[in-house]
């Protein structure tokens, strides 16, 4: 046997070595990268769950498990808050004389006006249809009524306008101050009947 073919025999078993080595680290690496698009995709999708489809706020799933984190927290630490339930006032008769892709823009802009009065601690959501719901932290029945007085009038003053048609909405407030309630839900419910109050005697 020559020299060359011994050097051969003793070379190409730790160069398949290597080159299994280097296989499976790439296999390694692919996983890694195929793992973390995953976790970013369940990520965005455990978002969109609970965010709104057509307006930039939370739907009623993402704000009543905002509400339900927020009252275990208020529970435990003594901490107020307050839940203002709106409902719009004038939206059918943009949707009858618009048309419904107005009634749609409204809608957004409703809620972007709610986002831009409040603060990041709070929580705004579309709570179905035209009703949406606002959570603040660090805020009594006080601060909830003059927060729903301060909305209300930004609504009837903000000027929305569709393909050039003018539009007045307005809204109608509950406000219901954290008071120990069992659930998100029964919470919401008083909120919704004290905006039911405020409407019937307007």
């Amino acid at each position: 046997m020559t020299d060359a073919a011994q050097t051969d025999r003793v070379t190409d078993p730790l160069d398949a070595s290597r080159a299994e080595i280097a296989r499976l680290r790439a296999e390694v690496e692919a996983l890694r990268a195929r793992t973390l698009e995953l976790e970013q995709r369940a990520e965005a999708a455990e978002a969109a769950a609970d965010h709104d489809v057509l307006t930039p706020v939370l739907n009623r799933r993402g704000f009543v498990t905002a509400m339900s984190r927020s009252m275990a927290y208020c529970t435990r630490y003594k901490v107020p808050a307050v839940l203002l339930y709106l409902d719009l006032d004038g939206f059918k008769r943009v949707n009858d004389t618009l048309g419904h892709a107005a009634g749609d823009a409204a809608l957004v802009r409703v809620a972007e006006l709610l986002l831009e009065n409040v603060r990041a601690t709070d929580a705004v959501g579309r709570l179905g249809g035209d009703e949406f719901g606002l959570l603040l932290l660090n805020a009594g029945p006080d601060e909830g009524r003059e927060k729903a007085d301060g909305l209300k009038q930004a609504l009837e003053q903000a000027a929305f306008l569709y393909e050039g048609q003018a539009a007045s909405l307005g809204g109608s407030f509950g406000v219901r101050a954290f008071a120990g309630q069992p659930d998100a839900e029964t919470w919401l419910a008083e909120a919704d009947a004290a905006m039911w109050v405020r409407k019937r005697g307007r």
